[in-house]
């Protein structure tokens, strides 16, 4: 059975709806899910898992590119692992009231790839809470990933 990591930081609860959101379609597909908070995850976590999911939200005003400072410690983790041959996604929210919208999105993406994963479909940046268009957005990120372990 194919299985999902999925590890979210989120402070208003936008990018735990998120995770949820891709779970349920992870689940539909008959994989097995296993989601959890990023301050009470290890990167190692990714180790078990063939899909390995990131949703964050983007701190204004963090250091080191705008990663939750929550997930700082997570962030430099995966950039030291190697995940060859794991797929990844990442998605998160963010406010365009800020000169960078959703940067955090970018940088897990970098790390991700520099950690050795392939991207299973291109990142989901959302605008506060999702909408029902970026739901579909996510549902349809959910599809894309899904289909390479079809």
């Amino acid at each position: 059975m194919t299985k999902v990591k999925i590890v979210f930081a989120s402070m208003t609860g936008n990018d735990e709806d998120m995770a949820d959101i891709l779970s349920e379609n992870f689940e539909e597909a008959g994989m097995e899910v296993d989601i959890s908070e990023i301050s009470q995850t290890d990167v190692q976590d990714y180790q078990d898992a063939d899909i390995c999911i990131m949703v964050s939200y983007t701190y204004s005003d963090g250091l080191e590119g705008n990663i939750p400072d929550e997930g700082l410690d997570f962030y430099h983790d995966l950039l030291d692992s190697d995940l060859t041959g794991k797929t990844f996604g990442v998605c998160g929210s963010g406010d365009t009231f800020y000169e960078e919208f959703g940067v955090a999105v970018d940088h897990f993406t970098t790390a991700f790839q520099q950690a050795g994963a392939l991207q299973g479909a291109p990142s989901v940046k959302v605008e506060l809470a999702p909408n029902s268009q970026d739901i579909a957005n996510l549902d349809e990120f959910a599809q894309q990933i899904i289909a390479k372990f079809a």
